[in-house]
């Protein structure tokens, strides 16, 4: 089976192809995400409206930080914030803020004729400087629970063995391991 991934990020591509149990090809296409109240209504707006532009099963990937301290912020807003405000934005957003504790959030919306979702997540909370060279996006502010490190400090396998996206891949991992 060959599934196309909908995705710009190489990065995001790279940790999905080494989890799953089948060819994934990228499809570098853009397409409108909504401004909506949770991860999974922006995922199901992208399937609708990709469905007749892409051949053959696909998938993309909507994932969001959610920090305790910025009341949710950025959350189905993070892509927009991480071009606008950076990881520094950010990081200057919480010099006065009690609470660092944060919720990164991943939905995979899967278009195999039908639509499934699979979801994970994982907690831990934002450090106060930028550290590491690996990943993309908020990797580097990024540390999960039970960790001192953040996600761009750590080894793509390290990352995907603890990280929201981790977690929905290895459910839609599961799913395809029962199809014939």
């Amino acid at each position: 089976m060959t599934i196309t991934f909908v995705t710009g990020n190489s990065g995001k591509h790279r940790e999905v192809s080494a989890m799953l149990p089948c060819r994934v090809v990228q499809h570098d296409v853009g397409y409108p995400e909504i401004q909506a109240d949770s991860l999974q209504e922006v995922a199901r707006y992208g399937l609708d409206w990709l469905r007749p532009r892409v051949d053959g099963p696909f998938m993309l990937e909507d994932a969001g930080l959610f920090i305790d301290g910025l009341e949710g912020f950025p959350g189905v807003y993070s892509a927009y914030a991480y071009r606008t405000i950076g990881n520094a934005g950010i990081l200057r957003l919480l010099e006065n803020v009690e609470s660092r504790d944060a919720v990164f959030r991943s939905v995979v919306g899967l278009d195999d004729g039908e639509q499934h979702f699979f979801t994970g997540e994982c907690p831990g909370s934002v450090a106060t400087d930028i550290r590491g060279e690996h990943g993309f996006g908020y990797d580097p502010i990024f540390i999960p629970e039970g960790s001192d490190r953040t996600f761009a400090e750590m080894t793509s396998a390290e990352k995907n063995r603890c990280s929201h996206r981790g977690s929905a891949i290895r459910k839609l991992a599961s799913y395809l391991s029962t199809l014939p």
